[in-house]
């Protein structure tokens, strides 16, 4: 099954990033990608943290949806819509969902962020739980492939990398990872977190990003990556906007998780 996951540098503005992500779904179909998953707020990157609130949609309408929806039944792909925020009961936070459609433009799940960052150091300081509300439930979702197995797809964003459990209760083939990262948390652990969690979870792992200068002044890591179940990486992209795809090998996934059954000698 071929992968794609798609490097962006949004902007404030919703119309321009939209137009970009259009031009990257089309070149990832293009490539012949039958999933594509965007990042984290490819719709935008706001200014102030009030944006989202400003941004956030009914669930099951919007112009937001109504794109992801499009896009999955124009290009004839599973599309994983990054994260962009719903309105939710309280009427001052939204959630960070991440909506997938099908080639038909069903949407068929819904994952809201479980984990919201924050981190402070020096001028550096974000904390996502001002604007948005925490989700409680692990998603994945049965992909029929061409290549005649059904994948199963673990659901998950950004700063819940840092999570180990939640992997563990996927329990998925494949684990996408839209995100956002920092430079400064990025530079870190960004790479290393997403290794682990194939290596640990022998599954492959496909992680969006956003990766550039953003019109805020804040500045993400970037580095896009497709990683096989033995922790290599397939393919990356450093920064800028971009496409990356690589071929996920269920036999490859299968044989290595029977040299080394891991997951069936868990003990807690």
């Amino acid at each position: 099954m071929k992968v794609a996951a798609i490097q962006m540098v949004s902007g404030t503005s919703v119309a321009t990033n939209l137009i970009t992500a259009q031009e990257l779904l089309r070149e990832a179909a293009g490539k012949g990608a039958e999933l594509a998953i965007l990042p984290e707020y490819f719709c935008q990157m706001a200014l102030r943290d009030e944006q989202k609130l400003e941004l956030g949609e009914e669930p099951g309408q919007g112009p937001l949806q109504n794109f992801l929806a499009e896009m999955a039944n124009d290009l004839n792909l599973w599309l994983v819509g990054g994260a962009i925020p719903l309105r939710s009961d309280e009427p001052w936070r939204v959630t960070n969902s991440s909506l997938v459609y099908n080639p038909d433009g069903k949407q068929v799940a819904r994952y809201d962020k479980i984990h919201l960052f924050a981190f402070h150091r020096g001028g550096e300081s974000y904390d996502e739980s001002r604007v948005q509300v925490a989700g409680s439930e692990p998603v994945t979702f049965d992909l029929p492939s061409t290549d005649g197995h059904t994948w199963r797809i673990g659901l998950s964003t950004c700063y819940d990398l840092r999570f180990p459990e939640l992997y563990r209760q996927l329990a998925a083939d494949l684990i996408v990872v839209p995100s956002a990262f920092t430079y400064t948390t990025g530079q870190a652990h960004w790479e290393i977190l997403l290794r682990a969690r194939a290596i640990e979870n022998l599954a492959y792992v496909a992680a969006p990003a956003q990766g550039g200068k953003h019109e805020s002044g804040r500045r993400t890591w970037g580095q896009t990556m497709i990683i096989n179940p033995w922790g290599k990486l397939l393919a990356e992209r450093a920064v800028d906007a971009g496409v990356v795809t690589a071929n996920c090998d269920w036999d490859m996934m299968q044989e290595m998780r029977q040299q080394l059954p891991a997951l069936g000698h868990r003990r807690l």
